[in-house]
């Protein structure tokens, strides 16, 4: 059953995310000056925390194989060409280092919503495509799959970059590597944003480029807590003390989301038997655990970049989770943070759902780098050709209304 709801107004820049989760992609492309029309989600519970945070969007819940393009333009009152963006991070467990080599399959069913995506693109023509994935995905094979988007993507007029970026190097406190595949009908090989962030050494000064945002310069402001304590509206603990809690809290003044898990008794014991930057290696014998992840019961550093946050991070077994003060794991927004989500931006559901929801999310704020960038090169191309195809006018694109429920 795929279901559609609400109207969007027109507006100039307009987006559509596919595959959207929760809306991180949608985040960061409506803090750089686009409207966000449409997402599509297979996930319900993943779908519920899109709707709340992009109310007036159309919301189309359901598998997208089942639904035609035509169908899916019909109800957003679009035509081909309309459309200034197209985005969308198609899930690829296939391509996922935590699938054994083994186990990896270039025809793998769940690698094939890629081609779903460019489905989409070929038939909505949108003026400007912005497509995530796992960065295995983009060597992945033999580099058949990144070959077939480009291919299929200049077949229909597309000029194509691709690229993998750290989202650290953009000022997201967190080390995490993401491919992504940009497209545009409207100028030359779009290239990618400059790093902003790079790691503390004497290369910075050279590049007029800030260090690495860290684990404290991104949640330090937010109020402690021992676990099981925290409700669902706080103050801040203080005023910010770093551009990024700034940028985050945009003139916020209390922060949702931010309730400390409850921890089992044998898991509170491992992490108040471990100091800052240490894991489990460093637990005491009578704590030990038979195996795990290398970064298992591991607690952050404030000086540190967070490593790549996971579905997992509700459970302190699965990953360097730690609060670097607080004997916890992390609170959502904290891990929010890290993902670089505005604090506006508000989780539904369930701990476990929120955890699923934010781990498996885009950071919006390299996400809004990218966007950004994409809409700066691309005025500067049409300003340069001059042309009456490519004036002013580019983006104004008109949205009509749905009418029906699928």
């Amino acid at each position: 059953m795929y279901t559609i709801s609400n109207m969007m107004p027109t507006r100039n820049l307009t987006a559509v995310d596919l595959f959207c989760g929760c809306g991180g992609i949608s985040s960061g492309l409506k803090h750089a000056g686009f409207t966000v029309i449409a997402g599509a989600d297979v996930e319900r519970k993943y779908a519920v925390t899109f709707k709340h945070n992009f109310p007036d969007a159309k919301l189309f819940h359901g598998n997208l194989t089942k639904i035609t393009t035509e169908k899916f333009m019909k109800e957003l009152n679009l035509s081909p060409g309309d459309l200034t963006l197209l985005a969308g991070g198609p899930p690829c467990q296939g391509f996922s280092k935590n699938v054994p080599r083994k186990y990896r399959y270039l025809d793998d069913p769940k690698n094939q919503l890629i081609r779903t995506f460019l489905d989409f693109c070929r038939d909505l023509k949108p003026q400007l495509i912005l497509m995530e994935n796992v960065a295995e995905m983009k060597n992945g094979f033999n580099l058949a799959y990144t070959e077939e988007i480009i291919s299929r993507l200049e077949e229909d007029n597309y000029s194509v970059s691709y690229k993998v970026l750290n989202a650290a190097d953009y000022g997201v406190p967190q080390r995490r590597r993401r491919a992504f595949f940009l497209a545009s009908r409207l100028s030359k090989k779009l290239k990618f944003p400059k790093p902003t962030h790079g790691a503390p050494n004497a290369d910075i000064s050279l590049f007029s480029i800030n260090s690495h945002v860290s684990v404290w310069d991104a949640i330090g402001d937010l109020p402690s807590l021992g676990h099981g304590e925290g409700s669902k509206i706080m103050p801040y603990a203080c005023a910010p003390f770093s551009d990024f809690q700034k940028n985050v809290r945009n003139g916020q003044e209390y922060v949702e989301n931010h309730v400390a898990r409850k921890l089992q008794p044998l898991q509170f014991d491992r992490l108040s038997a471990l100091k800052p930057g240490e894991g489990l290696r460093e637990l005491p014998d009578h704590l030990k655990v038979r195996s795990g992840y290398s970064g298992a019961y591991g607690r952050l550093t404030k000086d540190m970049v967070a490593p790549t946050i996971t579905r997992w991070v509700f459970h302190p077994g699965s990953g360097r989770w730690g609060h670097p003060v607080d004997i916890r794991i992390l609170t959502i927004r904290e891990v929010a943070r890290i993902q670089g989500f505005p604090d506006s931006f508000v989780f539904v559901g369930s701990y476990n759902d929120q955890a699923g929801q934010v781990g498996n999310a885009v950071p919006p704020l390299l996400i809004k780098q990218i966007a950004e960038s994409m809409l700066h090169q691309t005025e500067l191309s049409n300003s340069e050709r001059n042309s009456k195809s490519f004036s002013n006018n580019t983006f104004s694109l008109p949205v009509g209304r749905a009418k029906v429920m699928i």
